[in-house]
Order: structure tokens, then sequence, then C-alpha cells
């Protein structure tokens, strides 16, 4: 029996019982808070595996509960999963970019919102990727150590940028990351670049990897993540 402690942040009552219902089903432990006041003190008292987080809530929004989350010790390395409506994309570049995990957009199929949980809890707590050296993805292997990477053994001639890029969204597969996000990851903060277009990164990098470029997967609006298999 699964019990992984989830605290649920939603005041819409039907998508709590939706939520809380699949959950429970699966074996996890569930909290539900319908404010996000009250919310934030249940994660600080009770410290879950996980917090799956409305961003359009009464007492406190979703954003500045997962600002206070990361910026609070005790609870910073609990994982946090954003549910939101479509029209606020703004937020959720903003949200992942405070520290959130993942996101869902409503409406949002249970199956899809179960498999996005299990694969935020097989990551846990996010963890220096730098420790990290080999990636092992089938026969697409990325070796930090080497700073290579071999599809069924022939090395790949990707460029640093290209190389740091792939290496961020294998280290945390099903993350979404954002632009900024990688950027900052890659070529660091305050670092001048001629070219900041991570799109075009991408799509080198997709086209380098060949039958692997479906791994790496666009979402609209916001960023990139690796297909978590």
């Amino acid at each position: 029996m699964n019990r992984n402690k989830i605290v649920v942040i939603e005041d819409e009552p039907d998508i709590m019982e939706i939520v809380s219902y699949n959950l429970k089903r699966e074996g996890y432990n569930v909290v539900g808070v319908d404010r996000g006041d009250e919310g934030l003190n249940v994660i600080r008292n009770q410290c879950p595996n996980l917090v799956i987080l409305d961003l359009m809530l009464p007492g406190m929004d979703g954003l500045s509960i997962c600002q206070q989350m990361k910026s609070d010790p005790i609870v910073r390395d609990i994982p946090v999963i954003i549910i939101s409506a479509k029209g606020e994309e703004s937020d959720i570049v903003i949200g992942l970019e405070l520290g959130a995990d993942d996101y869902l957009a409503k409406p949002f199929s249970p199956r899809e919102l179960l498999a996005r949980v299990k694969a935020v809890l097989r990551r846990g707590p996010a963890k220096d990727e730098q420790g990290r050296e080999r990636i092992v993805i089938q026969d697409l292997v990325i070796d930090a150590s080497r700073h290579e990477v071999k599809i069924q053994g022939e090395i790949k001639d990707l460029t640093a940028t290209e190389f740091k890029i792939l290496y961020q969204l294998a280290s945390q597969p099903g993350r979404a990351f954002t632009r900024e996000q990688l950027l900052n990851r890659v070529v660091g903060l305050g670092v001048v670049v001629v070219d900041r277009n991570i799109d075009v990164h991408i799509r080198a990098v997709r086209k380098k990897l060949g039958d692997y470029s479906g791994l790496i997967q666009t979402i609209r609006g916001v960023g990139y993540r690796l297909a978590d298999k």
C-alpha cells in the first residue's frame, strides 16, 4: 500500500473531489485544503511527500505559497505540481522559476495526474545534477565525465551548450524547465551570450539525436522537458 502523503491545495470542490478520489484509490494519503494560507500551515506542520497546488486561491495565492516554501529550509525540498487554467501560462512560468517541479493545465485527466505524481515522486527532492555523471536511456548514453553523447555506440557531435541542455533535461526526466531556467543553468546567471534563443539549441539537439529526438518534449508557452520513460 502506498502511504506517501500528498497535500492538495484547491478551492474548487469538484476538482478537489476528483483529485483526492483518484489519489486515494492509488493508496496515497491525501490531505485536502481549500485556502492558501491554511495550506501553507499544513505543509509546514506535516511535511508531506508532495504538494499539488492551485494558483488562484483565497487567503494566499499559489505563487506566494511556492515562493515561501522554497525559501523555508524545512520544506523547500518538497516537490510541487502546479494545477492551473491554461490562460495562466505566465503564472505557470513564474511558478516553475520559483522552484515548482511540474504543472498540469485544467482540465486534466485523472490518468495524466497520476502519471505526473508518480514521475515526480520517483525523482524525489531536487538534487545536485553534477553528482550524476552517466545517464543511460536505452541506446542513448550521456556521459558528463567525458562530455560525450553516444547513440548505439556512435558519438554525436554536440556543442558545449547543446550538451549542457541535454544533460540538464536528462538529469530530471519528466520535469518541466522554462527557457530561462535552461539558459541560466547552461550559461550561468549574469553571463552575456550572443545567442539567447534556447529554441535554436533545442532544434539542433533534436536533429543530432535522430530517432531519440522525440524524447525532448515542447511545453507550449512554458519550455521543455525530457520524456519520463
